[in-house]
């Protein structure tokens, strides 16, 4: 198979995979110190959009510059992996998915992904409506019924799911990512131009990073490919208690 470049998207120095196939990023790098990794900073870049966009500027630097037949996103701390042997560290660390891993299975799925989150109790588009602010989400869907009108059935069915592919992890063919770049900034571009975030904290105003990963799952199921879902491995604890105490504090107390 032709040359995989799966990105470690990260803001940090941090313990990274050796195998091959990983190539760490430096995501926000644009006036930051310069943590040893390539930075998404040269060439065609958006790195000074970082605290809006998120793991997206580390993707943008990618579409514009990187050159490759198959491409993918990690984070720093998730990784797709084999079921662990334990919950130990090194464990962890060698159920992480390697160059081998990924080239078997591109070769039978169009892409692989993580196992989608369930919210039970929420639909997608009210989860975000009590997390985030509604009136982008709702401009998103403006844009998308004026630009990509053969999308919208693909929108509502995402939005009325309770179910949702997060984290905006992946591994394709470049080819099929360069059209979903095109896609997905060409939305989230117009909907910056539409929307005044200046007043909104550190944390909503990432808004253009939450919005992506609804939008991923949208062109997702409009394009209809193979997929091939696979288990993260989270290489920090999880408090998943006070991640679910948060979960219906804003479902039930907004």
């Amino acid at each position: 198979m032709k040359k995989i470049e799966i990105l470690v998207a990260t803001h940090k120095k941090y313990w990274m995979p050796k195998d091959e196939v990983y190539l760490p990023i430096h995501v926000g790098k644009k006036g930051k110190e310069d943590l040893g990794y390539i930075g998404d900073d040269t060439g065609d870049n958006i790195s000074i959009k970082n605290p809006n966009y998120c793991e997206l500027t580390g993707l943008y630097w990618a579409w514009k510059n990187l050159d490759c037949e198959y491409i993918g996103l990690c984070h720093y701390r998730r990784y797709f992996a084999h079921k662990s042997k334990s919950n130990k560290l090194e464990d962890k660390r060698q159920a992480i998915l390697t160059k081998v891993d990924y080239e078997q299975l591109l070769q039978k799925y169009d892409v692989i992904l993580p196992k989608k989150r369930n919210y039970y109790i929420e639909t997608v588009h009210s989860q975000y409506e009590h997390a985030h602010n509604k009136r982008d989400l709702d401009e998103v869907e403006n844009i998308i019924k004026e630009k990509y009108p053969a999308y919208i059935k693909a929108f509502e069915k995402v939005m009325n799911s309770r179910k949702l592919y997060i984290y905006n992890m992946f591994a394709m063919k470049k080819s099929l990512f360069d059209e979903y770049c095109a896609w997905l900034f060409d939305i989230l571009f117009t909907l910056e131009n539409r929307i005044d975030i200046s007043d909104y904290d550190k944390y909503n105003a990432r808004v253009f990073g939450f919005l992506s990963e609804r939008l991923f799952n949208v062109w997702l199921e409009k394009k209809s490919l193979k997929v091939k879902t696979i288990n993260v491995v989270f290489l920090e604890k999880i408090n998943w208690i006070k991640k679910g105490k948060e979960f219906l504090k804003r479902k039930f107390l907004n």
